[in-house]
């Protein structure tokens, strides 16, 4: 019987057929992007002194384990949030400049529940600019520049204080 010889794949045909293949796997997978919130953290210091403040200052925020809401020790519900966050800034406190918002959760808080609740705080202090913006510069917040935008932010600062974390259920 006689030998074939079996035809060889050439060396270009194959790397044509790895960069097809390399193509293909970079064109249908999707690449995850990270999602998450945009917080700008405060300058690090060495200084660890306690900041005291005043109680008519602070709104005290906590979520329980079963995702229930306390505003001041007292069971709220989300929609009622966004005022009471307000309500502290341009009213209860000393001054906007003094106001903090206190945010605590428990560990089995749910991460959708925090960020609702995070993202009612924000929309607050958005309307809080908006505010502002328009009394002061007839403009919408969105609409001015940066360098304006800073000036109603340093009137209005966004203090968000949170805590770690607790694992001790929160009773009313």
């Amino acid at each position: 019987m006689k030998k074939r010889k079996l035809p060889s794949l050439g060396a270009g045909s194959m790397a044509d057929v790895a960069f097809l293949l390399l193509i293909f796997f970079l064109v249908t997978t999707t690449i995850q992007t990270d999602t998450g919130l945009n917080v700008v953290l405060p300058v690090w210091s060495e200084n660890n002194n306690p900041i005291i403040w005043e109680d008519q200052n602070v709104l005290s925020i906590l979520i329980n384990a079963d995702n229930e809401l306390m505003v001041e020790g007292n069971k709220e519900e989300l929609s009622n949030l966004k005022s009471r966050t307000e309500q502290l800034v341009l009213k209860e406190a000393e001054s906007p400049r003094k106001a903090i918002v206190s945010l605590q959760n428990h560990t089995g808080t749910s991460y959708n529940k925090y960020l609702l609740v995070y993202n009612e705080i924000k929309a607050a202090y958005h309307k809080i600019w908006d505010d502002a913006a328009v009394r002061k510069f007839g403009q919408h917040y969105d609409d001015l520049m940066a360098q304006l935008q800073g000036e109603i932010r340093r009137d209005y600062p966004l203090v968000i204080s949170e805590t770690e974390p607790s694992t001790v259920a929160m009773r009313q």
